[in-house]
């Protein structure tokens, strides 16, 4: 499973493009699976059966971008690690295992910093007590999966403020910052993939953007 890193503050349309190009090279066996890690701009994007009325308050000066995954209103900025595994799988059955598997890499991940997590079947994400720190929201088209996770490391918690987090009202957000650990984004990156890539099974091998044909402002087709 190549693994690719491809920085920080890419705007969000442009990591969609590239998804979108990833799932249609790997549907096409032009590929192995992949996973991108990166933080984005400041932006609120609404899923399939987001209730953008009710759930973005406008009380921040954030743009808003419908996007195709399920699951409903988040935010991503600075400080948050985003993980997009473009993964087949094996069967329409293995969705729920592969959720599970990136819960548990989030869980593992906060418990190496001796924090306790939890995922809970009832709200999506990864909680610690009644706030969450971790969102998930995954699309998969013909067994090949998008989207992914966003691990909140040390974002500004106030931008959560513009916006009902995944629509449920009645609970709260954190990052590892807020519940007192200082740690790096490069270090929870590799924390969080070698937990993935073992739940996976998958070994990890390093590439670039450029290895998979993709650029910031251009067409090319993900096998180049």
């Amino acid at each position: 499973m190549l693994v690719v890193h491809c920085g920080d503050d890419v705007a969000y349309e442009e990591a969609l493009r590239w998804q979108r190009l990833l799932v249609e090279a790997r549907r096409a066996g032009a590929i192995d699976d992949v996973v991108l890690t990166l933080s984005h701009d400041r932006v609120y994007t609404a899923g399939r059966h987001a209730d953008v009325e009710r759930h973005v308050l406008g009380t921040r000066d954030i743009r808003v971008v419908p996007i195709d995954r399920g699951g409903d209103v988040t935010y991503h900025g600075p400080g948050q690690l985003v993980v997009y595994p473009i993964v087949e799988l094996a069967h329409a059955k293995a969705v729920r295992p592969y959720v599970e598997a990136l819960e548990e890499a989030a869980v593992r991940t906060a418990a190496a910093y001796r924090i306790t997590a939890r995922a809970d079947r009832q709200r999506t994400g990864v909680w610690v007590g009644e706030e969450k720190l971790v969102a998930i929201g995954i699309r998969v088209d013909g067994r090949v999966t998008s989207h992914g996770l966003a691990f909140n490391v040390d974002p500004d918690l106030g931008d959560f403020d513009g916006i009902v987090p995944c629509g449920i009202a009645d609970a709260g957000v954190c990052s590892l910052a807020s519940l007192g650990v200082t740690a790096s984004m490069a270090d929870v990156r590799r924390e969080l993939l070698g937990h993935l890539g073992g739940l996976l099974e998958r070994p990890l091998q390093q590439a670039s953007p450029a290895d998979l044909g993709l650029s910031l402002a251009g067409t090319q087709t993900a096998d180049g």
